[in-house]
C-alpha cells in the first residue's frame, strides 16, 4: 500500500457502516449518570428497607386491636324494652357508652363521610389519594385546606394514643391503621369510632355527646346536631358548646356549608339548620329507677349492660308524681312506690324515694326496703285466715266494744267503738278491735306464717313470739314485702315471686297458697267496696290504707286485675308528722299512680267455685258470727291517752324554716270533755272533740297534757323545732 493510501486510511472519513466509538468526555459523562442512577436505586433500596425495617418495628409495638364488644365502656342499666335508665362513668370518670351503626341516624353517617372520608368502604385503612390532595393543597394554599387523615386513622390515634403530628408519629398512625382495616370489618371501625371520638371534658362517644347536649339518643338527630357532632371530634376541647358555643357554631356551621357543596344538604336545609341554637351547657344525664340501678352494678360489677324489668314510661311517671306529691306534703316528707305485675311478678316500677338528691328528705335511702311499721294494712290477711278456716264470712257478726286481752287493750284509730258489726264493715272501716278478736282466733304464728309464705320477709324482736299486736302494725316490714302479700291476694291467693332484673323475692315453694281462691277473693270483694279518696273512683281497685303508730308511716296498697301498687308516705328518719294517714296521704296516690298507667285498669277476678254469696240471715248458723273464744270486756272509758304526739319523740313543725305548722294534740280513751294543757298552761277545751292545736312560740322541749271529763289525766314530753 502506497503512502497516500495509508494516510487516507488513517485520516479520511469513515466509511459506511463502520462503529462509532464514544469520545472519553461522553464516556465520563455516562459512567457519571449511571453511578447516580445506581446511588440512587440503592439509597432507595435501602430506604425502603429501612422503611420496612421500621414498619416492622412499629407494628411490633402497637397495641392490640379490640373488638368493639371488648372496648370499656360505661356500665348502663336498660328497662325491658332497652331503653337507658341509668349509665355510670367508667373507672376514671369518664363518660364513654357504647353505640353501634344501628343506634345513630343514617344522616350522621352522609354528613361524616363526605366531611371526613368519601372513600371509607374502598381504602385499605389510609386514603393515600386523599394525603396526596392534601400535601398539593397545603403546598398551594400555605394553609390545610383539606385532611388526609381517614376514620381507620383516626381510630388508630384514639387506640394508641400517641403523637401524630410528627412524621414518626404519623408513620406509626398509618401503619396500625392499614392493621385494624386488615383484621376488623368497616362497621367494627364505625362502631370503635362511634365509641372512642371525644366530645369534650370527659365525654366519649356519639351516644355520651348527644345526651350530654341534647338529651337524647342518637337515633334521631336534625341536621344542625349532625353537623356539630362531626365537627367536635377534630378539636373537641377548642369547640366545646358548653365553653366556647361560638367556636362551635363556626365549626358546625363548615360542615354545613360543606355537606351542601357534597350535596348532602340542600341550601335551603343548610341555612335553616344553622339558625338553630348551640347548647350553651351540658345536661345531666339520665337517672331514673336509681336505687335498683345501683343495686344492679353493685349485684354484678363486672356487667356491660343490666337489664331490668322496670318500664321506663311507667317509672318516669310515677317518679314525678312522688316528686310532686312529696313537695306538697312537706319538706322532710318522702313517698316510695313499688308497682308489679301481680300475673308475672315482674315489678314494672320501683320508686325508692321523692328525689334521689333530696338532702332534706334523705333521697339516697331506698324506702321501698326501709323496715317499717306495717300500721293496718295486714288485717285483710287476718280475715282471709278467718274465712279460709271456716271461722268467718264477710257478712259474719262481730263486736267492736272495749276489749281486753290479758295486759293488751287494743282501740280504734278514732277512740269510738261501732258495737255489732259485719266482718265486711270492721274490715272496710279499718276498726282494730275486731281484727285483734280475729287474730286471737286464728292466731298470730299462723298470719306471720302466710306472710312469709308470701315472700314478705316480717320483722320481729329477736327472740319474740309473735303476739297480737302483729296485727295493728307490731311487727317491721318493707313496702316492697307488703306488695308481695298483696300481689298473692290478687293472685287468687297463690304467691308471686317478685322479680326486677336484679333480686327475686325468696318463697320456698313455686306454687305457695298464702290463702285458698275463696278466701282471697272475699278478700278482694271487701276491699273493692273500700269507699276511694277523693280523687279516686269506687269498685276499680281493691285497696287498704295503713297509719303505723305514732304518724310516722302512712300506707295504700291496692290492685287491679293485673296491676298492684303499694305506697308509702313518711319521714325516712322515722320522726312523727303531724296527722299523716293513709288514707289522707297515702291513698290519694295510690288511685293516681293507676291513673298513670294510661287508663289500662283491669277488672278483679270473678268469684271462683266455692263461694257463697249471702246476707247475715242466709248464712248457715255457725258462720253468723265469728267463731271465737270470747273475750274479756273492759269497762268503757278507761284513762284518757295522748296518741300523738308519742313521749319523747321531736316533732318538726317547720319553725327553723320561718313557716311553723301549729302542733295537733290527740286523745283516745277517757271521758269528754277535755281540757289540754301545754307547759302547765290551758290551751283548749272540747266538750266532744279528741283533739286540739296549739301554736308554740319556739324551738324546744315541751309538756303536753290532758285532763278528762273524770280528771283522769295523761302527759307526754316532746321536742318542738
Amino acid at each position: 500500500m502506497s503512502a497516500e493510501a495509508a494516510a487516507s486510511t488513517t485520516v479520511g472519513p469513515q466509511r459506511l457502516g463502520s462503529p462509532v466509538l464514544p469520545s472519553r468526555k461522553s464516556r465520563r459523562r455516562w459512567t457519571a449518570a449511571f453511578l447516580v442512577l445506581w446511588s440512587g436505586a440503592t439509597a432507595f433500596a435501602i430506604a425502603a428497607l429501612v422503611l420496612l425495617a421500621t414498619v416492622q418495628d412499629i407494628r411490633g409495638t402497637l397495641p392490640p386491636i379490640p373488638h368493639p364488644q371488648d372496648v370499656a365502656t360505661s356500665p348502663v342499666v336498660l328497662d325491658r324494652n332497652g331503653l337507658l335508665l341509668r349509665p355510670f362513668t367508667i373507672g376514671d370518670g369518664r363518660w364513654r357508652l357504647p353505640a353501634t351503626r344501628a343506634d345513630v341516624d343514617p344522616l350522621f353517617f352522609e354528613m361524616l363521610f363526605a366531611y371526613e372520608d368519601r372513600r371509607f368502604y374502598d381504602h385499605g385503612g389510609v386514603d393515600w389519594s386523599a394525603m396526596v390532595r392534601a400535601a398539593v393543597q397545603y403546598a398551594g394554599a400555605g394553609a390545610i385546606v383539606s385532611g388526609g387523615s381517614t376514620i381507620t386513622m383516626q381510630v388508630a390515634r384514639l387506640l394508641d394514643g400517641g403523637d401524630t403530628r410528627s412524621l414518626s408519629g404519623k408513620l406509626r398512625q398509618i401503619v396500625f391503621a392499614q392493621e385494624i382495616d386488615r383484621r376488623l370489618g368497616k362497621d367494627e371501625i364505625l362502631d370503635l369510632y362511634l365509641t372512642l371520638a371525644p366530645y369534650g371534658g370527659n365525654l366519649e362517644g356519639i351516644r355520651a355527646a348527644t345526651l350530654a347536649y341534647f338529651g337524647k339518643e342518637p337515633a334521631r338527630l336534625t341536621p344542625a346536631e349532625a353537623a356539630l357532632l362531626v365537627a367536635l371530634p377534630q378539636s373537641p376541647e377548642a369547640r366545646r358548646p358548653d365553653r366556647d358555643p361560638e367556636a362551635a357554631r363556626a365549626a358546625r356551621d363548615r360542615v354545613l356549608d360543606r355537606m351542601v357543596t357534597a350535596g348532602v344538604l340542600i341550601p335551603e336545609e343548610a341555612e335553616a339548620a344553622k339558625s338553630e341554637d348551640i347548647p350553651t351547657g351540658r345536661r345531666p344525664f339520665p337517672i331514673i329507677a336509681a336505687h335498683l340501678a345501683e343495686a344492679a352494678v353493685l349485684a354484678n360489677p363486672g356487667a356491660r349492660s343490666h337489664v331490668l324489668t322496670i318500664d321506663r314510661t311507667w317509672q318516669l311517671a310515677l317518679e314525678r308524681l312522688a316528686a310532686d306529691r312529696a313537695s306538697a306534703l312537706g319538706q322532710s316528707i318522702s313517698v316510695a312506690i313499688v308497682l308489679a305485675d301481680h300475673r308475672t311478678g315482674e315489678i314494672l316500677a320501683s320508686v325508692g324515694s321523692a328525689g334521689l338528691f333530696s338532702e332534706g328528705r334523705e333521697g339516697f335511702i331506698d324506702m321501698t326496703r326501709a323496715i317499717r311499721s306495717p300500721g293496718s294494712t295486714l288485717k285483710p290477711f287476718i280475715y282471709g285466715l278467718a274465712f279460709e278456716m271456716g271461722l268467718a264470712h264477710p257478712e259474719s257478726l262481730i263486736e267492736d266494744r272495749p276489749t281486753g286481752f290479758g295486759d293488751y287493750t287494743p282501740v280504734n284509730f278514732d277512740g269510738f267503738y261501732r258495737g255489732t258489726v259485719t266482718i265486711r264493715e270492721a274490715l272496710q272501716q279499718s276498726l282494730n278491735v275486731p281484727a285483734v278478736i280475729v287474730l286471737d282466733a286464728v292466731g298470730p304464728a299462723q298470719l306471720v306464717a302466710r306472710l312469709r309464705r308470701s315472700g314478705a320477709s316480717p320483722r320481729l324482736p329477736s327472740l319474740a313470739a309473735p303476739g297480737l299486736a302483729v296485727g295493728l302494725g307490731g311487727v317491721g316490714i318493707t313496702l316492697r314485702d307488703l306488695v308481695a302479700a298483696y300481689a298473692a291476694i290478687a293472685n287468687r291467693g297463690v304467691a308471686v315471686p317478685l322479680t326486677d332484673g336484679v333480686n327475686t323475692t325468696p318463697r320456698l315453694d313455686t306454687s305457695a297458697q298464702v290463702l285458698d281462691p275463696a278466701a282471697a277473693w272475699y278478700v278482694t270483694d271487701i276491699l273493692a267496696g273500700v269507699l276511694p279518696p277523693s280523687n279516686g273512683s269506687a269498685g276499680r281497685v281493691a285497696y287498704k290504707t295503713g297509719t303505723s303508730y305514732g304518724y310516722r308511716d302512712a300506707w295504700a296498697i291496692g290492685f287491679d286485675g293485673r296491676h298492684v301498687i303499694g305506697v308509702w308516705v313518711g319521714r325516712p328518719d322515722g320522726a312523727p308528722i303531724p296527722g299523716l294517714s293513709g288514707i289522707g296521704a297515702a291513698a290519694p296516690i295510690l288511685f293516681e299512680s293507676f291513673d298513670r298507667l294510661g287508663g289500662r285498669t283491669e277488672p278483679l277476678p270473678l268469684a271462683p267455685a266455692g263461694v257463697v254469696i249471702a246476707t247475715t240471715a242466709g248464712l248457715p248458723e255457725p258462720l253468723r258470727r265469728v267463731r271465737h273464744t270470747e273475750p274479756s270486756v273492759v269497762a268503757r272509758d278507761p284513762s284518757p291517752e295522748i296518741t300523738f304526739p308519742p313521749n319523747g319523740v321531736r316533732v318538726d313543725l317547720g319553725i327553723a324554716g320561718g313557716d311553723p305548722q301549729p302542733l295537733v294534740i290527740e286523745v283516745r280513751n277517757g271521758a269528754p270533755p277535755f281540757t289540754f294543757l301545754a307547759n302547765g298552761l290551758p290551751i283548749g277545751r272540747a266538750a266532744f272533740a279528741r283533739s286540739e292545736t296549739w301554736e308554740p312560740d319556739g324551738a324546744g322541749f315541751v309538756t303536753l297534757a290532758v285532763i278528762d271529763g273524770a280528771g283522769r289525766s295523761s302527759r307526754v314530753t316532746v321536742f318542738v323545732e
